[in-house]
């Protein structure tokens, strides 16, 4: 038999937390050990119950997630992870509750397609992330780096089209999306 998961639900809405428990409660490997109001309270209780995952809303008062997390993860809260949880998707909260050692930053309504399937990753150890939001940190943080290339004659060497689909994957599109830029496949007549 394998262990259970340990789940602190931290919202300042009741119905959002009964809404939670009853969906890690379905899941026949997890269970609700606590419920937090505000992120002071999470803190606490995480430091307390030390269960395996926090999920954790950001907008709170007093103590909004974003500081929770911080609390939680710099404090005796042991190995507990955190899954941001909200209804706001705006890159402040994404970019502050990261840095303050959450492990995942999901909107509400992601989660509640196939919430234990996130709690699960999370917990193992792997980062969950809206899609949405993936997209942003991507051309965020990779978008800035400069290109690498080992001489300019790297890139004078490729094709014009090759130079197009090196564009095209930067921007993030998958093969069928690139191959429909193109208005003739290369080995049609």
């Amino acid at each position: 038999m394998h262990d259970v998961i340990r789940v602190l639900l931290a919202d300042d809405q009741a119905l959002v937390r009964t809404g939670f428990r009853m969906i890690v409660e379905n899941a026949p490997d997890m269970e609700v050990v606590g419920e937090a109001g505000d992120g002071a309270e999470a803190a606490a209780m995480a430091a307390e119950l030390r269960p395996d995952i926090v999920l954790m809303d950001v907008r709170m008062p007093d103590v909004d997630g974003v500081e929770a997390t911080r609390r939680i993860s710099a404090g005796g809260a042991g190995h507990a992870r955190i899954l941001i949880l909200t209804t706001f998707d705006l890159d402040e909260y994404v970019y502050a509750a990261l840095h303050a050692g959450a492990s995942g930053f999901l909107l509400k309504d992601t989660l509640r397609r196939r919430p234990a399937v996130a709690v699960r990753v999370v917990v193992r150890g792997d980062a969950v992330v809206a899609p949405s939001v993936t997209r942003r940190l991507i051309n965020r943080y990779v978008g800035t780096q400069p290109p690498r290339l080992t001489s300019a004659t790297d890139l004078e060497a490729l094709t014009e089209r090759e130079r197009e689909v090196l564009v095209l994957i930067a921007r993030g599109l998958s093969n069928a999306e690139i191959g429909r830029t193109h208005p003739r496949h290369p080995r049609e007549p």
